[in-house]
Parts: structure tokens; sequence; C-alpha cells
């Protein structure tokens, strides 16, 4: 049976005592909720008028910080114009609401570079840097893209490691190399190693979130401080409710969520690439077109009806 802590009193009342007074870490502002947000379309555009609706929308939920344009918001497909403006769009939206990470990475050192510039000029208060994917540096290469990053903009940087997505680890090492430098000071761990983990959290002060959904729990009980969640576009309380838990001491209660979570955090990976699935899913609960750009294509039929089967036990149709 699940604790009562997502609605009313008791909810809010545990958010407001745990209050993260535990942060002793670089970065440590953005433990918590954050939501890696998903880029609305119609008619083959960017509808900034939803995209408004999501930010007020996680502001309701009491996410503590959104972040526009990473991978899960279709960056590799949007022009830089494009880009630039949801950035813009959601820090403006935001307005002091909650706090934004804005997804500023490429494979290309001076492109990351000049989007990172632009999330600070805008008033964001953090970037999202995902590894250079596809062209596989070295560490050292590794090293010398965040350093002429962390050099040159003043603003807290995530170093986002996803080796599936991105064909390269950023090893524990480099990782360690990369906390001296005071802006770089959280990272987004998705390589799927306890180990690796372990490890950034013993040799370096950054803040660790989880990249994975599913392993909010576990990563946050060998040190890790939150999440930068997929489906906390859909259930951003129920996440909330699991790390609080987590940061409270009760394991119990985060067993539990983690439990009631799990289905639908892996039919968000499972059933195709993300962010297929969150959009099929937002689709199929009225808050989305689920329309994607190409080379992404809609969810399959047969995946679609399994995601409707898992929404349905989940109680959200």
């Amino acid at each position: 049976m699940l604790p009562p802590v997502v609605w009313g009193a008791t909810y809010d009342q545990l958010i407001r005592e745990v209050g993260f007074a535990l942060m002793s870490t670089k970065g440590e502002a953005f433990a918590g909720l954050s939501v890696a947000l998903v880029t609305p379309f119609k008619d083959g555009e960017v509808d900034y008028d939803r995209l408004r609706e999501q930010v007020d929308f996680q502001i309701a939920a009491g996410t503590h910080c959104l972040c526009p344009v990473g991978t899960t918001g279709e960056s590799p497909t949007l022009s830089h114009e494009e880009h630039e403006r949801v950035i813009a769009t959601v820090v403006e939206h935001a307005a002091g609401r909650v706090k934004v990470m804005a997804g500023t990475g490429s494979n290309s050192t001076a492109e990351a570079l000049r989007l990172t510039r632009w999330a600070a000029r805008c008033g964001a208060d953090a970037a999202l840097v995902v590894a250079p994917y596809y062209n596989k540096p070295t560490q050292q290469g590794m090293y010398e893209h965040y350093k002429a990053l962390a050099e040159d903009v003043d603003l807290p940087i995530c170093v986002y490691n996803i080796p599936g997505r991105t064909g390269k680890n950023i090893e524990p090492e480099t990782i360690a190399r990369l906390a001296e430098f005071p802006s770089i000071t959280m990272v987004k761990e998705a390589t799927g190693s306890m180990d690796q983990a372990s490890e950034i959290i013993s040799t370096t002060n950054l803040t660790l979130l989880s990249g994975d959904d599913s392993l909010t729990l576990p990563l946050m009980a060998i040190g890790g401080r939150g999440a930068i969640s997929v489906v906390g576009n859909i259930v951003p309380r129920d996440m909330l409710a699991l790390i609080a838990s987590v940061e409270s001491g009760d394991l119990a209660a985060a067993q539990s969520w983690h439990r009631k979570l799990f289905p639908l955090c892996r039919d968000m990976l499972s059933l195709a690439t993300n962010p297929i699935p969150v959009k099929a899913a937002m689709k199929l609960l009225g808050r989305d077109t689920g329309e994607m750009r190409l080379p992404m294509t809609p969810l399959s039929r047969a995946a679609e009806g399994q995601l409707r089967e898992t929404l349905a036990g989940y109680g959200l149709i």
C-alpha cells in the first residue's frame, strides 16, 4: 500500500520538513526533481503556447527545476533559432518561479559554447551539457570540451554522461578533474553503473542526479541528490514524493513509490527510443499532440497499446 504523501497537507508537510537541509555538495541548489521537458510541436512548428502550459503544469506540481531542450526535448532536430527561443520562452515564462537548467550540449565545442552563452544571457540558472556525441573524443577531449565552457561562462554546469546515446563514457577520473572547476557543479548520471556513480560521489563534491528514472532510488541510496526526469513530464508529484521519501530517510515509503513508478519508468525507455514513449503518453493524456520530427517516428500501434495498459494500471486513464 502506498504511503499517503502525494496529495494534501501530508505531502506538502513532507516536502517542507525535508527541505533538502542536508545538502553539502556543489550544485546542491539543484537537488530534488528536475524535469527534462519535451518540446511540443504542432503542424511541424514548435508550439510555444503548449510549452508555456507545460511550464505552468510543472510549477503547480512543485517541480524544483525545468530542463528545456535537452535530448528529451529533441534538441538535435531543432534549428539554432528554435533552440534559443525555447530556452528564452521557458526562462521568461518561469519568471523566477522555478529554476531553469537549459540544455546547451553539442558535439561541437564552439556550438555548445554559443548555446551556453545564450542561456546565461537569457537568465537561465544552469546549463545541462551532454557529452559530445558521435565523434567520440578521447578523455582529454572531453576534459577540454567542458573546460572551454567552464572558463568562459559564469553559469553552473551539469555534465550529462549517457554513453548509450553518445557512444563514449566520461570516465570517473575525467569527471574528478572537471570537478576542480568552480562552475562545474553537477553530473547527470545515466551510465547505469552503480560503481561509476559511487566513484564520482567518493572522489568529488559534485551533486549527482539520476538520469534514469528507474534508478533514482538506488542512486540516491548511495548519495545521489535527485533526478533529471523523463517520467516527471507525466507524474511530477509522484517523483517528488519518491525523492522526498529518500531524503527524509523513509526507505519503506521510497520503495513503495519506486514499485509504483517502475512500470511507467520502464515503458519510457523500453517501448522505443526516448522521447517517443513519453510524447505518446502525453498525447494519450491530452497534454501533447505527440508530434515528433524525423528521424523520430510515432510509437507503433502495438507499443501504444501496451503503454495505454500501463497508464490505465497506474490510474492515469
